[in-house]
């Protein structure tokens, strides 16, 4: 199992390969497809996105509400393809490192190999596993989308597998 440590060094994504295991710490980025939609926008208008592409990844989880000492509820992994119409403008403007479930589009596919990024994915129906893992939880921005707000995790010992790695081989494992 290969450990990541986000903001991750450059260089890091391409020494995993396909089907192999990853364990992330540090700070990671939550959004869904809304969020995506908002980010595509702000990039196709020239504004300042907030937060930084480089060195950082994005999960697509399906957040619960979080429960009395704990910093968020159950964090399991939704489906990727919602994110797929808008994941080749923000891979094609710095976002290499995306979690989720399931499959991605072929056009998904090749820009992660073009661009050397990497998609894992999370284990589903292990929302509390992932919820264990989550130290601090924050909204940084979109807070009127309530559980699909961008959200700033900081976690530890994240488990996920590649599916995609940084020269576009798939896992068919």
């Amino acid at each position: 199992m290969k450990s990541i440590m986000l903001p991750y060094e450059d260089g890091a994504l391409e020494a995993v390969e396909a089907g192999e295991g990853v364990e992330l710490s540090g700070t990671l980025y939550v959004g869904r497809d809304q969020v995506h939609k908002r980010l595509c926008g702000l990039i196709e208008a020239g504004s300042p996105l907030p937060f930084d592409f480089h060195g950082n990844g994005i999960y697509y989880m399906g957040p619960s509400p979080a429960p009395p000492g704990f910093p968020l509820g159950a964090a399991g992994p939704t489906t990727s393809m919602r994110m797929d119409p808008f994941s080749p403008l923000l891979i094609e403007n710095g976002l290499r490192l995306m979690i989720g479930k399931g499959p991605r589009s072929e056009e998904v596919r090749m820009a992660i190999g073009r661009h050397k990024g990497l998609y894992l994915q999370a284990y589903g129906g292990c929302g509390a596993l992932y919820s264990s893992c989550v130290r601090k939880a924050e909204v940084i921005a979109y807070p009127e989308l309530g559980p699909e707000a961008l959200l700033r995790l900081e976690i530890e010992n994240f488990p996920a597998f590649c599916m995609i790695d940084s020269k576009g081989n798939l896992y068919n494992g």
